[in-house]
């Protein structure tokens, strides 16, 4: 599962953008370079999307060189993020990690038990399957003016209009067949306040989700974290957390100040430096 809410509105305006992708789709990507299609950066984190930025940390993490395309274009699933790798195409960003890890012959989690790894699988379920659905509902249901400060500099006002309003209504029939959505105001936020709780619990005062080294795992959680620590303005997910959970702050402070040393250069802020197709190399 990826940012879908933010794929359906990206697969309405590729169309207005797809020439901008023919001329990119020409420029050569080196062998053994990841080129990473994902929706473009945000205001206060460097992806709109909780599943990008997962990517983009575990590219950064085993250093593997790799180039944006931020122009927004679906994959042929209709997801994004996803990824293009000598010549093949791998959607889903869980599987693109998979995928790598099998043809890179990296031994990421090789620090990590056998009980570990199978923790490590039940926490990333928790955080893209449960807790990413009660921030979708704070966003788009609950909180939908949010989206106002959060993209004024992104989209003009007539498609932060049409954002909120189509997209909107996706998320909610999305929410009802997941499941979640079925549920009331209070019992979704119990959900999710629970999630936040569990994992701030796990973390307790270890520097990463499994000690003193990063894995996978803290990619997952840092992504999805980063959203509600930095982006999700107004929402009881960021007042909890800043209030509650001051371990799940600094988790993701010493998680950006470890993989994301150009944070600034790549939030679309007044440090902002395009990126587009710039190739990252370790």
């Amino acid at each position: 599962m990826d940012y879908r809410f933010l794929a359906n509105l990206v697969s309405d305006t590729s169309h207005c953008m797809s020439f901008l992708w023919i001329q990119k789709k020409g420029s050569k990507i080196p062998r053994n370079t990841v080129c990473l299609h994902q929706v473009g950066r945000g205001p206060l984190v460097p992806s709109l999307s909780p599943f990008a930025l997962k990517l983009e940390t575990f590219l950064r993490m085993h250093k593997i060189p790799y180039m944006n395309d931020h122009s927004g274009t679906m994959s042929k699933k209709g997801k994004t993020p996803w990824i293009t790798y000598n010549g093949k195409d791998i959607a889903d960003s869980q599987m693109c990690i998979e995928y790598l890890k099998d043809k890179r012959n990296l031994r990421v989690d090789d620090h990590l038990s056998r009980e570990e790894k199978a923790v490590a699988r039940a926490i990333r379920c928790l955080t893209e399957e449960n807790l990413y659905w009660t921030m979708c509902y704070e966003t788009f249901v609950k909180n939908p003016k949010s989206l106002d400060l959060l993209l004024k500099d992104i989209f003009s006002r007539p498609k932060i209009f049409v954002f909120k309003n189509l997209v909107g209504r996706l998320v909610k029939k999305e929410l009802h067949g997941h499941g979640i959505g079925r549920h009331s105001d209070t019992e979704i936020w119990s959900i999710g306040k629970g999630d936040l709780t569990a994992l701030s619990e796990f973390l307790g005062d270890k520097n990463y989700m499994f000690g003193d080294k990063a894995s996978d795992i803290d990619c997952t959680v840092f992504g999805m974290l980063s959203m509600a620590v930095w982006q999700m303005k107004g929402s009881r997910h960021e007042a909890y957390i800043h209030q509650n959970l001051p371990n799940l702050v600094a988790y993701c402070e010493r998680m950006k100040e470890s993989f994301w040393r150009d944070w600034s250069q790549r939030c679309r802020g007044p440090g902002y430096v395009q990126d587009d197709l710039k190739m990252y190399s370790f």
